[in-house]
């Protein structure tokens, strides 16, 4: 076997095995297993261009294997932040793969140019050059930027940042680095080539800062996926650059599965990518002056769990105040509890209740709680009507009924849980700061909706041992 069909073979074999971990991963009881593909894919796709290299008499591998042990040693420590981190996280890793496929775009532009190569600056070539640069950089500043939102940095607002005309100095923006792109491709080797290669660069950072800037905490998640499909294909660019199919099956499958799941979150808010990109949902609305101050009802600990125990179904709706609480250990105790008492639980789990997809899931799952009783919102809405207790732990624009009743609401016409369609409600909330659109929660102004102010483990262990101990008088 000559080393160029080793090299092809090793390729064919992590392509399949990508394919293999994007399926295995969309089903829970298979996961594990599609994550162990995807590292083994990955593996393979390092020793088969380890194996091209040194096919070619050439010593570049060692500049392989130590950006591979440098990775290595970074990505480590990154991989054991915890669960609510893990958004942040992945925007960093696009962050990073947009950055690379910027890096080689320039350097093969520069390489090219400087040996005054025609024929390797063909116009398909310079085509795909422009989309990697436009693509990579664009995603590395708007990566990071969204990062730095998930992760509430301070000098990074949380809120939506506008200003007048901004959607048409995008635009203008992005216009001009096509154009530029469009010169290159039609004269790659101009006395101004790089000067024009250089300002599209700095366009596509500046652009994704813009692009990130505007939208507001509440669509990060989907924002995050956005980013992901455009980190994917700027490695399909990078893959005809370099002429490598690997690259391009791969960045394909991740452009594609990175833009599905953007149609399905954004299906789950009821918005278009347009909105989710130009809306600037999640802006802060302001009271009316003069309007009525809208009244919470707290409650005890003692009460909620007198009334739980009394029930025949309880729904439970996590959120993102449950995750970061990391009360998932005592939310498996409270289930447990109630089981005993013959009270029959469901999970009710919206699509984009935390800050990434499948967040509510893995964090139920790790609790070890069946997935049996972890019911998408679809399904879980018909019960709710016959629901004795719902209980909201730190969930909020996900439940609030402005999405139905509100027209003048920025999450109006998004589904929601009917939770509170459920005869008692209890809210378990930190504080009375709304959610991330930045609006109150209809929810919990209602008269059968009772507040349970406090961190949601140190509350939910609380109900844990009435029902424990004090409770079934």
């Amino acid at each position: 076997m000559s080393a160029e069909t080793l090299v092809q073979l090793l390729y064919l074999v992590s392509t399949a095995l990508f394919i293999l971990s994007l399926r295995w991963m969309s089903d829970p009881e298979t996961a594990r297993k599609g994550v162990f593909s995807g590292v083994g894919a990955m593996l393979l796709a390092v020793a088969g261009t380890l194996a091209g290299v040194a096919a070619t008499g050439g010593t570049h591998y060692w500049w392989i294997l130590g950006a591979f042990v440098l990775g290595s040693a970074i990505g480590y420590p990154l991989a054991l932040v915890p669960l609510t981190a893990v958004p942040q996280r992945t925007a960093l890793s696009h962050a990073f793969g947009g950055l690379a496929a910027g890096l080689v775009g320039t350097a093969k532009y520069f390489l090219y140019y400087g040996q005054r190569n025609a024929e390797a600056l063909a116009p398909f070539i310079v085509v795909a050059l422009v989309a990697e640069i436009l693509l990579g950089f664009l995603t590395f500043t708007g990566s990071l930027l969204a990062a730095g939102k998930l992760q509430e940095v301070a000098w990074i607002p949380q809120r939506p940042v506008t200003y007048p005309f901004q959607n048409l100095v995008n635009l203008l923006l992005f216009a001009v680095a096509l154009g530029l792109g469009v010169a290159l491709v039609l004269n790659p080797l101009a006395v101004w080539g790089p000067l024009a290669f250089g300002l599209i660069v700095l366009l596509s950072l500046a652009f994704g800062v813009l692009l990130i800037i505007p939208i507001g905490g509440a669509d990060m998640p989907t924002v995050i996926s956005i980013l992901n499909s455009y980190a994917g294909l700027s490695a399909v660019a990078m893959g005809f650059v370099l002429n490598n199919k690997l690259l391009i099956t791969a960045g394909a499958l991740d452009g594609s599965s990175g833009l599905i799941l953007s149609i399905i979150m954004c299906k789950a808010m009821n918005r278009s990518f347009t909105n989710v990109l130009f809306g600037a949902f999640g802006q802060a609305q302001q009271k009316a002056e003069g309007g009525e101050e809208k009244v919470y009802k707290a409650d005890t600990v003692e009460s909620a769990a007198q009334v739980m125990e009394q029930a025949s179904l309880v729904v439970i709706v996590p959120g993102y105040g449950m995750a970061v609480a990391q009360a998932q250990h005592k939310v498996r105790e409270l289930y447990d509890l109630l089981k005993k008492r013959g009270v029959t639980v469901k999970f009710a789990i919206h699509p984009v209740a935390g800050r990434m997809p499948g967040h509510m899931n893995v964090l139920l799952a790790e609790a070890e709680i069946p997935y049996d009783d972890l019911v998408e919102m679809d399904e879980i809405n018909g019960d709710m009507p016959q629901a004795d207790v719902a209980l909201i732990i730190g969930a909020n624009d996900v439940v609030n009924p402005a999405a139905r009743t509100d027209k003048t609401s920025p999450i109006y016409g998004m589904p929601i849980i009917d939770a509170d369609r459920a005869r008692t409600v209890y809210a378990i909330k930190r504080s009375k700061n709304p959610g991330f659109a930045g609006i109150d929660n209809e929810l919990y102004f209602l008269d059968k909706t009772f507040m349970l102010f406090g961190d949601a483990k140190a509350v939910v262990g609380e109900l844990a041992r009435k029902l424990a101990g004090e409770g079934g008088h």
